[in-house]
């Protein structure tokens, strides 16, 4: 299923205006992926439908994905604590790492392999924090996991979790303000950021504090991704009103709690793309053939953001309803496809026959 969505009309501003803060409504420069009451459903070509197809189901809360050159993928549990190898039915626990604490949205949560594929990150929820461990990994086996970063903030909510490494070789972090909204601007705690950090865990050199933090003011980063020009865009969850698409430069504020979605005011970076949190609830984010592809959980639907001139151009919706919350969406280690897992049995979705499961989605 495949819809192109307007901008907002004057209808949806006027139903929006009793319950939204006027400084968090989108400004000229955002676009806004809300459909309209005059949005209608407009006819893929032939041949441009996106088609999607199990390779992987039975998963318990996979969170975590990486795609591996033979075709296998290493799969993160949030709620078991395993990092599984996963080849289509079959399936090696490699490790389960003890020091994992599920409960609410913590647990184990982002993957990230180094580029010579030599070593393997993982954050997650510990006793007392959110940490990051890493792990040797020769194709087969992964050693024993090492703390690199600990202290990043944990809650119930929020607990951030994405990894990328990035085009320079440094490892990106988005983190949340576990429902403490004061973080997110304390440039002193490394929750509701986004961090670089070498691969030693280190604070990245050229940091624009001295510090760890790369952004700040963020709700709940869920989504990094590179585009084709080393740009680093990220997804994040709003509260009540506005999802976000950011394009995060160094230093910048993001403005959370002081706006949700776009403020238009001087200090703060406005976010490129917003949704209502009913269409969105954006997680994972990838870079594929020449556009932004954001996982959507409440919105149970793949966006896919054109990019052209290094501009954002208009969302369109994919699988909608098709396979419930998504969570997750990498390119295969070929790039000829998109890996998609589904949410449906942390709790919130409603699970199907294979739930949960990852997907192949070609063009």
């Amino acid at each position: 299923m495949r819809r192109r969505l307007g901008l907002t009309c004057l209808a949806l501003v006027v139903l929006l205006a009793g319950c939204v803060d006027p400084v968090s409504s989108p400004n000229e420069q955002t676009r806004t992926a809300a459909p309209t009451a005059a949005s209608t459903a407009v006819p893929s070509a032939p041949g441009t439908d996106l088609r999607a197809a199990d390779v992987a189901t039975g998963l318990e809360v996979p969170w975590g994905l990486v795609p591996l050159a033979d075709g296998s993928m290493l799969v993160s549990e949030r709620d078991s604590g395993a990092i599984l190898r996963v080849d289509g039915s079959r399936r090696e626990t490699l490790t389960t790492l003890t020091d994992v604490r599920p409960g609410g949205e913590g647990g184990l949560l982002g993957l990230a392999l180094t580029p010579d594929r030599s070593r393997l990150f993982a954050y997650f929820t510990a006793a007392d924090d959110n940490q990051i461990v890493a792990m040797s990994w020769d194709g087969t086996r992964l050693g024993e996991p090492v703390v690199v970063l600990s202290g990043i903030p944990k809650g119930t909510i929020h607990n951030g979790g994405r990894m990328a490494i990035g085009p320079d070789g440094f490892l990106y972090v988005g983190t949340g303000e576990t429902g403490r909204r004061e973080l997110a601007q304390d440039k002193n705690s490394l929750g509701g950021k986004i961090l670089r950090l070498s691969l030693d865990g280190k604070p990245a050199p050229g940091n624009p504090f001295g510090t760890a933090v790369w952004s700040y003011g963020h709700r709940n980063v869920q989504g990094l991704a590179f585009d084709d020009q080393g740009r680093l865009w990220a997804s994040e969850f709003g509260q009540n009103t506005w999802d976000e698409l950011n394009l995060i430069t160094a230093g910048a504020n993001y403005g959370w709690p002081e706006v949700e979605g776009s403020g238009n005011r001087p200090g703060l970076t406005d976010p490129v793309v917003v949704w209502p949190t009913d269409d969105a609830s954006p997680s994972g984010l990838a870079w594929w053939r020449g556009a932004l592809w954001m996982a959507s959980l409440r919105g149970a639907r793949l966006w896919e953001i054109p990019q052209s001139g290094g501009k954002a151009g208009t969302p369109v919706e994919h699988l909608t309803g098709d396979f419930g919350r998504l969570r997750t969406v990498v390119p295969t280690a070929a790039g000829d496809a998109l890996l998609v897992s589904t949410n449906n049995t942390d709790g919130r979705g409603a699970p199907r026959s294979g739930d949960d499961r990852v997907l192949r989605v070609t063009r």
